[in-house]
């Protein structure tokens, strides 16, 4: 019985707050499609962006890039599915500018990882596709 109250509670307090968690998606400024990566194609590159995706984004989006790492299960909006067509179709400079900037809950990394790391980390997620 208990069960099915909290349920029912679940799913009303849910249903009541779903627009005012909800975020709009998350679009880069189209100035930042401009923006050229300049390690483009460095296995070399995509290589260390691997060791640095462990230790700096797989808690959130996972082993294998689904958005699905511990630290992410509690998180509104979700860790992005690095590995989805909506993801992939982006420009490397519109995700280099994601992870400069962030947006709440994923923090700005634009001081803490410096800039040939980011995009070291982009050349190993477009291994992930």
């Amino acid at each position: 019985m208990l069960y099915i109250l909290l349920v029912g509670f679940i799913s009303t307090t849910k249903s009541s707050n779903y627009e005012a968690i909800q975020q709009k998606k998350w679009v880069a400024p189209s100035s930042a499609d401009k923006i050229v990566n300049p390690l483009k194609g460095d296995a070399k590159a995509a290589a260390s962006g691997k060791r640095l995706y462990k230790a700096m984004c797989f808690v959130c989006h996972g082993p294998k890039g689904k958005g699905d790492g511990m630290a992410g299960a509690g998180l509104t909006p979700k860790p992005s599915d690095l590995t989805s067509e909506e993801f992939q179709s982006q420009t490397d400079g519109a995700i280099f500018w994601k992870i400069a900037e962030g947006r709440s809950p994923m923090a700005s990394y634009k001081s803490s990882i410096p800039e040939k790391k980011r995009w070291e980390i982009i050349n190993y997620i477009r291994t992930l596709k």
